[in-house]
């Protein structure tokens, strides 16, 4: 009686779906195969900045933009990688569960096969005539109905698991089959990179040699500035209407304002932490004096020497009000923080937040990058329109 409950325990359970979701496979395989049409236009741009000398910087700046699209799709496959790690093994215990149970049916099926063979169907009319009473002998013939229309069942569900094991194994195949292409693909992505990196500091050479071209840079930089500024007025504005909303609405609808909470941008002056573990600051805010060419340029936030690659965090809890692009300063987040404080991060290789996302102080947003000079964050923090002295916010190191 006990085996018999057992099993009909195993038949009410379900057996895990092995066929992954297809929409979400092909909305990812959408993804991946946009970013490598992006990285084949970029290629086609390099091509064509290289026919003139005189592009040098537009070919400095394609460069970075086709190796943070290689670092992204990188970084994809490697997710699709351990994903597909982790639904193998999911897929590895399934076929084992499904085979202990398919072990203990055909079991259980050929005990009560040898059974019959050894007593035949006398054996059910003995237990039958032997009661003791009618009750007693109408509790056996449920049970033995129910016993025969089990093993039935039993037969059934043996060939269903066999059919199972047979679709999981298929699935492992094919599982196994996509994470041996993630990983060549991966690998020869990274290879594309190495290959990058190595072409972008023949360019850098190239220009910091040439002083027409530092100039030329210098200028592009302070175009650059003037147009984060513009972006800077924009979320300003994109604020004040916002919040002009929702006092509107607080209003209309007697909503009850919730009082200010937390800890503000501004008590921390002086004591909050640098966007980096570690490095140093290489140009101050300010007017700087150009070593080579002798001019003077404004540098509206700090640089700060740090290792390629090296983990960037947020300096305070904020929204990430903006990511672009921008000559000069390459990958830019841009992040609110509360009373009309902004902090903007800049020579960025890596963004690992989007847009709307909120932010913990610490919180890692992205991987420093390389400038003209060498690796570097560029560090920006700005009250409304005013931009600020990072150093006179920045903990002492």
């Amino acid at each position: 009686m006990r085996q018999f409950l057992t099993i009909l325990i195993l038949l009410c359970a379900v057996v895990p779906g092995v066929r992954a979701n297809q929409e979400e496979i092909r909305k990812r395989q959408a993804e991946l195969q946009t970013m490598r049409d992006q990285i084949r236009q970029y290629e086609q741009r390099i091509k064509e900045h290289q026919r003139n000398e005189n592009e040098a910087l537009e070919l400095l700046d394609t460069y970075d933009r086709k190796a943070t699209l290689v670092r992204r799709l990188v970084s994809r496959l490697r997710g699709d990688e351990r994903e597909l790690q982790r639904r193998i093994s999911v897929t590895t215990r399934e076929r084992q569960d499904l085979e202990d149970q398919l072990g203990f049916l055909k079991e259980q099926y050929a005990k009560y096969v040898s059974s019959i063979y050894r007593n035949g169907r006398t054996h059910d009319l003995e237990l039958l005539l032997s009661s003791r009473s009618i009750n007693q002998f109408y509790l056996r013939t449920s049970y033995l109905r129910r016993f025969s229309d089990q093993r039935r069942k039993d037969a059934e569900e043996i060939q269903r698991k066999q059919a199972a094991i047979e679709e999981v194994q298929a699935q492992a195949q094919l599982q196994l089959s996509e994470e041996r292409r993630v990983i060549a693909e991966k690998g020869a992505e990274e290879d594309r990179l190495s290959s990058l990196a190595e072409e972008r500091r023949t360019v850098l050479s190239q220009i910091r040699k040439n002083k027409s071209m530092i100039q030329r840079s210098i200028d592009r930089q302070m175009k650059a500035a003037r147009e984060m500024e513009n972006v800077i007025e924009n979320l300003i504005e994109a604020d004040r209407v916002r919040k002009e909303r929702q006092t509107e609405e607080a209003r209309k609808f007697r909503i009850p304002q919730p009082p200010p909470g937390g800890v503000t941008f501004e008590a921390k002056r002086g004591r909050l932490r640098w966007p980096v573990g570690q490095g140093s600051v290489v140009a101050h805010f300010g007017n700087q004096r150009h070593p080579t060419l002798r001019t003077i340029t404004q540098n509206t936030g700090i640089d700060i020497a740090v290792e390629l690659g090296s983990p960037v965090a947020s300096v305070a809890d904020g929204e990430v009000a903006k990511i672009i692009w921008l000559p000069s300063f390459g990958n830019l987040i841009i992040l609110n923080h509360n009373n009309g404080f902004r902090t903007v991060y800049a020579h960025l290789a890596d963004i690992l937040v989007a847009e709307g996302q909120v932010i913990k102080e610490g919180e890692v947003i992205g991987e420093s990058g390389e400038s003209l000079d060498g690796p570097r964050i560029h560090f920006e923090i700005w009250k409304e329109r005013e931009k600020q002295d990072p150093e006179h916010w920045l903990s002492r190191q």
